[in-house]
């Protein structure tokens, strides 16, 4: 087997060309384009043309043919040079991925060419207002239209789909196609609800979206949804009716492994800043970065840094191995160390500066409030710790 913390000339490779991108867009461009209220079009299209956004999509479909690895690899890079693409997390890593293993021959010749290429994009729903965490208190439904009972017969027939519900917090939603909808539907023989996935077109009749006010400075928007019975063709459905929770979290692995990314990105970014600072700032005699007080607590953020990087390699490899299993712990481990990690060296990283690093000069202030999504979401890490406590440990359930 291959060692996942050890990377291949290809990945370097990979990673000098995303690092050069990054770095000729840079902060400043970030910056720019949240405070126009505008979307970052321009390093979306050109990461596109070099074949970045659909690294981990399969050739045959206009992909690189990589994996999460890669893709991992090019969302770090560019959060590291201070312009992160957060729709990589939904678009390619999660519905491409689930269209990828799970969808229909038509579905994937709908879809992955424009994901890959950056030409459509896709956002993705699950969380709701009264469910939280509790992905078992999801209470958007879909019954069948018509009183079809199977896929084959809706397609016969004409029938569909009605979906019904409520999404919270889901990115990209303006700029999207079409959102991937966790729904439930009822199993015939147990009369249980299970999950199934949906993809549903923007301007579908019925799916009402509302902006969310966020403190958070980003070009993704994120919205409310509202679903009055949206009918879909039969074909919406993505994969087997039966085999919804499988699907789901084939794609909730890579989410995790890219929230992942997404954190190492920007603290890797907040380091680079502090440290350039602390070689250069004199106040007394020598620069401040020759006192221990101020390099101990970088190099501790650095090392956290990479102790994360090395978890999310990991995930990444066993999820590209095809080992779901163990892809799931360590994707849930990944992201915890990662979140931990942003969050300590962003605060480090303004405590470096001082003053400094709440101007709008340093560009540092911003990750205050950013480096907090990664430890919330997609999941919070009080439910990874209850993950591991577990699925890891053996331990028993308190809910």
């Amino acid at each position: 087997m291959r060692n996942p913390v050890i990377e291949t000339e290809e990945h370097r490779a990979l990673r000098a060309a995303v690092a050069a991108l990054g770095k000729r867009y840079g902060r400043d461009y970030f910056t720019r384009i949240v405070a126009e209220g505008k979307h970052t079009d321009d390093l979306w299209n050109e990461a596109a043309g070099l074949g970045y956004l659909g690294v981990n999509l399969p050739e045959e479909y206009g992909g690189g043919g990589g994996g999460i690895a890669e893709l991992s690899l090019v969302l770090e890079e560019l959060g590291a040079a201070g312009c992160p693409l957060l729709m990589l997390v939904v678009s390619p890593a999660i519905c491409g991925t689930v269209i990828a293993r799970f969808g229909t021959e038509e579905q994937k010749r709908t879809w992955l060419p424009g994901l890959a290429d950056g030409s459509r994009k896709m956002a993705f729903g699950i969380t709701e207002p009264d469910a939280g965490s509790n992905s078992h208190r999801i209470t958007t439904t879909a019954r069948r239209d018509g009183g079809v009972t199977s896929r084959s017969s809706a397609a016969e027939n004409g029938g569909g789909w009605i979906l019904n519900g409520r999404k919270v917090f889901v990115s990209g939603v303006d700029i999207a196609d079409a959102t991937l909808i966790v729904s439930r539907t009822e199993d015939a023989k147990t009369g249980r609800l299970k999950p199934c996935l949906f993809i549903v077109p923007r301007e579908a009749p019925g799916f009402g979206r509302s902006p969310i006010p966020m403190e958070l400075a980003a070009p993704e928007k994120q919205f409310e949804l509202t679903l009055d019975d949206v009918r879909l063709p039969a074909d919406a459905l993505v994969g087997d009716e039966d085999a919804g929770l499988l699907q789901l979290f084939a794609g909730l692995n890579p989410e995790r492994i890219m929230t992942a990314a997404f954190a190492l990105g920007m603290g890797r970014y907040a380091l680079d800043r502090a440290v350039d600072y602390a070689r250069t700032r004199q106040v007394w005699k020598e620069p401040i970065g020759a006192h221990q007080a101020i390099a101990h607590p970088l190099a501790q953020a650095h090392i956290d840094l990479e102790l994360a990087r090395l978890m999310m390699q990991k995930a990444a490899h066993l999820y590209d191995a095809g080992d779901d299993t163990g892809a799931g712990e360590a994707a849930n481990m990944a992201k915890y160390a990662a979140a931990e990690a942003a969050v300590r060296a962003v605060d480090q990283a303004v405590h470096t500066l001082g003053g400094n690093g709440l101007t709008q000069e340093y560009g540092l202030a911003s990750l205050i409030t950013a480096a907090r999504v990664a430890r919330i979401a997609p999941v919070s890490r009080e439910m990874i710790l209850n993950y591991v406590s577990h699925q890891s440990l053996g331990l028993p359930k308190s809910y």
